[in-house]
């Protein structure tokens, strides 16, 4: 992805996380990036195209903290860590992506785009891969099962009744996030 492109797929995820998907439009896009009027239409002619390219930026983006993140080695205590790390970045250093994703989730849907977006920020096939490593019975259950975990420890933290609280440290929240994922990840193996 060229530089222009890469600009405004994140000004896209900006737009969105800060006002809601109907806050993403290629004007916006343009005077966020002091771009001249009909310069993101030139790269993404319609509003489908524009949210393709920024969950395909999302995917990017999460597959990079993850390959950054990967533990040599599988096993329960290094994967619980690893996952609740992802999460917890999820809450803090890519809390905006995470943002983004949720505010472009009814327009996803409307513009056939429901599937990328759902899968850019957690992988069922990764998970499934980890479960096999993990020696699981049937890894492919357990890894839609962890998926579904991480979404609600998000979606909690966001959005639910745990966003309510006050902030915690850094450690905490870590800590906060690892039991669930720990017990999921026993579960599963």
């Amino acid at each position: 992805m060229d530089d222009r492109r890469t600009a405004i797929c994140e000004a896209v995820l900006d737009l969105a996380a800060a006002g809601g998907n109907r806050a993403v439009t290629h004007g916006a896009v343009d005077r966020r990036l002091g771009l001249p009027k009909g310069s993101t239409s030139y790269y993404y002619r319609t509003r489908s195209e524009l949210l393709r390219a920024a969950i395909e930026r999302l995917r990017e983006r999460s597959r990079a903290a993850f390959d950054a993140a990967v533990p040599r080695t599988v096993d329960l205590d290094a994967a619980a860590d690893v996952t609740a790390h992802q999460v917890h970045l999820l809450l803090t250093d890519r809390r905006r992506d995470a943002l983004a994703r949720y505010a472009l989730a009814p327009d996803a849907a409307a513009e056939g785009l429901a599937e990328p977006l759902a899968t850019c920020l957690f992988s069922v096939p990764l998970a499934t891969e980890l479960f096999r490593g993990l020696g699981a019975p049937d890894p492919a259950a357990a890894a839609r099962d962890l998926v579904s975990l991480l979404e609600g420890l998000l979606f909690d933290r966001l959005h639910g009744a745990r966003s309510l609280g006050p902030e915690k440290a850094d450690t905490e929240s870590l800590a906060d996030l690892r039991g669930p994922i720990r017990r999921a990840l026993n579960y599963g193996a």
